[in-house]
């Protein structure tokens, strides 16, 4: 009979703590969960990029339904715990729920500090601890105004970015004299400052706050100096305090927090307490590395085990796009200590680390911060310093004579040592996991090990550690700069498009920093689809950025012609659509007819000037352009289906015209090829496809991520649908989960292996409302997609690329 664990709380460290219990003990406990929140548990040290942009809810969830599902959780969402009972060993929710428990785990985290001036419960008023508290700030933000936000310590800092994203005026209130004081030394909090600044962000330091104003909301606020500021938000992000008051009423031990010994126990040995409203040894943690390793700890108790935990030394990260900075340890000035410092005013960089007795106890970084974790593993480990101190502030690189290959650097790190502290990841567990998992791509490195999957600042050093334990095997071209105007790769490009709202090639390229004026045949025509998938009724096709095949929409010969490809929906023609083919072929002298691998008709040896005239005559007939060309939906393939053949079970070619009607006209990262089949004997193909549809009996088998040129491989099955309507939805949902996610130019079955089979399968065949909604943006953007291009030229759109360049002479003269 498994014993019965009751959580109060779901965030990230009880999180991690049923992690580990699930790895070392499944089956051990039978969980259930009480969460206040009314949703499933996320990543809150990256509500921050929540709030400027940068990423969405369903970016930062840690743990979705299915996985609670998967482990037999009971979590009770919207379920706030009100009392605990320690004889009866019983948890009670305000919704009336009750449950009894062998073994405790209070999780209950922290709650801010809210300053009690007046004015302080004025609706507008906000502080910065949760997803609600960001879905406020947005909805205030949708009509700008001015946000306050009073404290500039890390959350405060970064509120203030997200909310100057969101196209608020944004005033910083500091009581102290430099921001970050906690964490920054003054030469470090002046470059902050300045940088802060030069982003658009007014900072106050030495400012007390006597008042908000306003009446029915917020309105401003007034200083002690009589100073005030209009607004219409005011955060104030000045502290937490552990969220202890139910252990307190519980009869546990409480001091500032609830009172643990090494083992995350209470003063009741049946009760453990978790994260930020937790004591140990007279600390409070409120970062998310220290309250993962003790939830390693109470893992390992909970499964019979003696792991003990002795306290963290912490390390800071600001989450503000364009600004690095580190900071670890203690840093302040005392007699018994000495600095190494150093300064690159021109490159913004500081670098200062604080020694006593030869050792590390400090260390800030701004501007310039690989070798944090160098110098943070230095830190904790008390290493003698005293044979590199020369060399010492010029990083891991520069010690031991020569200096050594960043690879090499990367590869001194002993296994103990931290990589992201962010999810308190060392070395060994991602090499580890990497070997034994046979894990090749960066992102499944981030499934199994959450290295690199929050902020991502230690995602270069993740992918060295990825190339040194797999070699050869390594393909780095995920994270490669996507050419050599600019140093981000496809997917910082995409999400930076959405996150700051860039809608031309002009922007994009002035606000990400391109290094050319004007990009380069790489970048521009990736830039082009980008911003047709994400904003299809803002952004104007640019031709010019499009290959010539595109740029023509035919596709260029060895000789110098073109060849025409009309559209035929399934592969279905009839004889008024050959005879105008036929005209054409006769009136222009096309030399060559063929038929195509997808059921079409190709012509082949037309003249560039002749394309309008060609298309003209085409579109008399009904004909709209087949795309051969494009990076976009080619042809669906059909064979005849129930409505002729004997084997068939549906309507293959009614489904394959339907889709094709339904989806062509739209832009993809690279070619897509769709079939149906009637039947299991597969006379379509349907099974080498990009998308593939096999009818049988019960409905439609569903496949996905074939190809069928340089490389060769079979599709997998996404899922069963039993209606023509439901595959429609699929599929189209499939389709707009490739052309929002996937590189330019990565076909599908690439896509596929990088994000995971599985993971598209339940995206698309288990979550029902993410598969609508990408169903409702495919059809958003058809709204603009579906304008047949052949007719548009025909009408004079672009015209001077169909004329001749004019043959120039010269006269005596003119020499």
């Amino acid at each position: 009979m498994a014993e019965k664990l009751v959580i109060i709380g779901n965030g990230m460290a009880p999180g991690r703590m049923l992690e580990e219990l699930f790895e070392k003990a499944p089956g051990l406990f039978d969980v259930t969960i009480f969460n206040a929140e009314p949703r499933v548990n996320y990543d809150r040290i990256m509500l921050s990029p929540v709030l400027s942009g940068e990423k969405a809810y369903e970016d930062i969830v840690i743990h979705d339904d299915a996985w609670y599902a998967a482990h037999g959780v009971t979590l009770h969402k919207g379920a706030k715990v009100t009392g605990i009972d320690r004889q009866s060993r019983t948890v009670t929710a305000a919704n009336g729920l009750t449950a009894s428990y062998d073994k405790l785990v209070i999780a209950t985290g922290s709650l801010p500090f809210i300053i009690p001036v007046p004015g302080h419960q004025l609706p507008g008023v906000l502080a910065y601890r949760d997803l609600d508290d960001v879905e406020k700030m947005l909805g205030i933000a949708r009509g700008k105004g001015r946000a306050i936000v009073i404290g500039a310590g890390l959350l405060g800092l970064e509120a203030a970015y997200g909310l100057k994203r969101q196209g608020m005026e944004v005033t910083v209130i500091h009581l102290m004299p430099t921001i970050m004081e906690r964490q920054l030394d003054p030469a470090a909090a002046y470059l902050l400052e300045k940088a802060l600044t030069e982003r658009g962000i007014e900072i106050i330091t030495k400012a007390n706050t006597k008042q908000v104003l306003g009446t029915d909301r917020v309105e401003g606020i007034e200083l002690e100096d009589g100073r005030v500021i209009s607004g219409d938000m005011v955060v104030m992000a000045v502290g937490i305090r552990p969220a202890s008051a139910l252990a307190r009423e519980a009869g546990i031990a409480v001091n500032r927090g609830i009172v643990v010994d090494d083992g995350m126990m209470t003063s009741d040995p049946n009760i453990f307490a978790l994260g930020e409203c937790a004591e140990h040894r007279g600390t409070c943690y409120g970062l998310v590395a220290p309250l993962y390793e003790s939830a390693r700890v109470l893992a390992d108790r909970l499964t019979g085990g003696a792991a003990e935990y002795h306290g963290s030394v912490v390390n800071t990260k600001l989450k503000v796009t364009g600004i690095n900075l580190f900071s670890a340890g203690d840093f302040a000035e005392a007699p018994d200590r000495e600095e190494i410092v150093l300064r690159d005013a021109s490159a913004g960089i500081y670098k200062r680390l604080v020694l006593k007795d030869d050792r590390i106890i400090g260390a800030v970084l701004y501007g310039e911060t690989a070798d944090g974790s160098w110098f943070f593993d230095l830190l904790k480990k008390q290493t003698d310093i005293s044979a590199m101190r020369d060399t010492l502030i010029f990083g891991q690189s520069f010690q031991g004579g020569a200096p050594l290959d960043p690879m090499a650097a990367v590869a001194a790190l002993p296994d103990d040592a931290e990589i992201c502290g962010c999810n308190g990841v060392c070395k060994g567990k991602i090499t580890g996991a990497i070997t034994t998992k046979g894990l090749t791509t960066l992102d499944a490195v981030r499934g199994h090990t959450k290295a690199s999957a929050s902020c991502g600042n230690c995602t270069g050093l993740v992918e060295q550690l990825m190339s040194l334990t797999l070699g050869d095997a390594y393909n780095p071209a995920a994270v490669t700069p996507m050419c050599t105007c600019t140093e981000l790769g496809h997917d910082d490009v995409r999400r930076l498009i959405k996150a700051k709202g860039l809608k031309s090639i002009p922007a994009v390229m002035q606000e990400l920093e391109w290094k050319t004026s004007c990009g380069c045949a790489k970048c521009r025509p990736a830039l082009n689809y980008y911003l047709v998938c994400d904003w299809p009724d803002d952004y104007a096709d640019d031709y010019q950025s499009r290959f010539i095949n595109e740029r023509v929409h035919a596709n260029i010969q060895k000789d110098g012609t073109y060849s025409v490809v009309p559209r035929m929906w399934g592969g279905v023609t009839s004889a008024a659509e050959l005879r105008a083919i036929a005209d054409v072929v006769d009136k222009f002298e096309i030399p060559m007819v063929k038929v195509t691998g997808g059921q079409r008709i190709d012509l082949l040896g037309v003249e560039k000037e002749d394309l309008p005239a060609v298309w003209a005559d085409l579109g008399k007939a009904g004909f709209v352009s087949g795309q051969a060309y494009a990076k976009g939906l080619r042809t669906v393939k059909t064979c005849v289906g129930s409505d002729w053949c004997r084997f068939g079970t549906q309507d293959s070619t009614g489904l394959g015209i339907r889709i094709e009607k339904f989806m062509w006209g739209s832009w993809t990262p690279a070619k897509l090829k769709l079939a149906v089949s009637g039947c299991p004997r597969n006379c379509a193909e349907a099974t080498c496809k990009d998308i593939g549809v096999i009818c049988v009996d019960s409905g439609f088998e569903i496949h996905f991520a074939g190809a069928a040129g340089l490389d060769i491989k079979g599709t997998d099955v996404l899922g069963l649908v039993k209606t023509e309507d439901e595959a429609l939805e699929h599929i189209v949902a499939l389709t707009q989960m490739y052309r929002e996610q996937a590189r330019y130019l990565e076909r599908i079955y690439k896509w596929a292996k990088r994000i995971g089979h599985d993971e598209i399968r339940r995206q698309i065949m288990q979550d029902a409302d993410k598969r609508r909604a990408y169903y409702d943006r495919f059809v958003f953007s058809q709204k603009f997609a579906q304008v047949d291009p052949w007719s548009e030229r025909v009408s004079g759109k672009d015209k001077h690329e169909f004329k001749p360049m004019a043959t120039v002479g010269y006269s005596q003269a003119a020499e």
